[in-house]
């Protein structure tokens, strides 16, 4: 990324993490394309309570529609390309959904892009596509291995995505975030879920498997590391992750933020909220030197520094949430 004065265009920019990154890059001055899911009431996602909504160019419509994304992408010089379905419990049920979304809306960005002469795409993946740890700390030598269809279908995008830089010289970045955190995530992943409940008021809170262990990072420490990546010119071509470097069982981690909440909690199994046994990824622990001797990031954010935060906001924010149900 050459300067402030550089169009970029943020594909799922109404999502979780999507928002969060328009928020940065609007913030430092760039002009922003966000592409986000069109909804019959207009509604931009998280960008509707982004102080920064104003300040860039919406684009509504569906990643699966290739005029759709070339049309977003006119004038820009990056794409930060997020749009993707991300929920693993859903992918058990609908997979097929999951591969022409994932895969077949990554396959638009980059054709696209190549139309478009960006300089580069940094494709957010994700540290699912390792399945468990074969060992740890996770480096990107990783072998990979899904074990939900939803880890299996962004390993096909960012293959896809890295067969476009060998076969045509597009310029590609995969990125495999671990486990971010923060304001604005849904209501299934397992942070939200336990702050929801108990700012509910219960106080026997259920959870599916307790002893997996996750590399927990703060958002804004992600969205950081995404824009590291892509100053890195020595890093194009490459998978990078972006984590902690520190791990957290989930039994630990509802503990810590009963703690935090001050509540004294009783976690309880719900057969609702797990994965299916060989589903279950069951460590992940991010190695994180490769950004780090490209770049000049560090994660800023300690967990508990994160959760401060992330229940603070979910505080001031508990109405947005349908709380009371489980989310898939």
């Amino acid at each position: 990324m050459q300067g402030a004065t550089d169009r970029v265009l943020v594909t799922g920019a109404g999502g979780f993490i999507g928002s969060h990154l328009v928020d940065h890059l609007v913030a430092q001055g760039y002009q922003v394309n966000a592409l986000v899911q069109y909804r019959s009431n207009n509604s931009w996602g998280w960008l509707e309570h982004s102080p920064f909504r104003d300040r860039c160019t919406v684009v509504s419509g569906n990643i699966l529609d290739y005029r759709t994304v070339q049309r977003a992408a006119q004038d820009c010089r990056v794409i930060f390309h997020l749009a993707a379905l991300v929920s693993i419990p859903y992918s058990y049920h609908t997979p097929t959904e999951f591969v022409k979304t994932n895969v077949e809306g990554t396959d638009n960005v980059l054709q696209a892009a190549q139309e478009r002469a960006v300089e580069q795409v940094i494709v957010a993946s994700t540290s699912e596509v390792y399945g468990t740890a074969k060992y740890v700390p996770i480096d990107e030598k990783h072998p990979i291995g899904a074990q939900s269809p939803y880890a299996a279908s962004k390993i096909g995008a960012e293959q896809l995505a890295l067969s476009y830089f060998r076969s045509f010289g597009l310029p590609v970045k995969v990125i495999r975030p671990f486990n971010a955190f923060g304001p604005r995530q849904s209501a299934r992943a397992i942070i939200p879920t336990i702050i929801l409940q108990i700012l509910d008021g219960a106080r026997q809170i259920q959870l599916g498997n307790l002893y997996p262990t996750r590399d927990f990072s703060y958002v804004l420490d992600t969205v950081s590391g995404m824009l590291a990546v892509a100053a890195a010119e020595s890093l194009t071509g490459q998978v990078v992750n972006i984590g902690s470097a520190r791990e957290k069982s989930i039994q630990d981690l509802a503990g810590v933020i009963a703690r935090l909440m001050g509540q004294d909690i009783i976690i309880q199994s719900d057969h609702r909220r797990t994965r299916p046994v060989r589903g279950e990824v069951d460590r992940l622990l991010c190695d994180c030197q490769r950004v780090q001797k490209a770049t000049s990031w560090q994660p800023q954010y300690t967990l508990e520094a994160g959760l401060v935060e992330t229940i603070s906001w979910f505080k001031k924010h508990h109405h947005l949430y349908k709380s009371n149900l489980v989310n898939i």
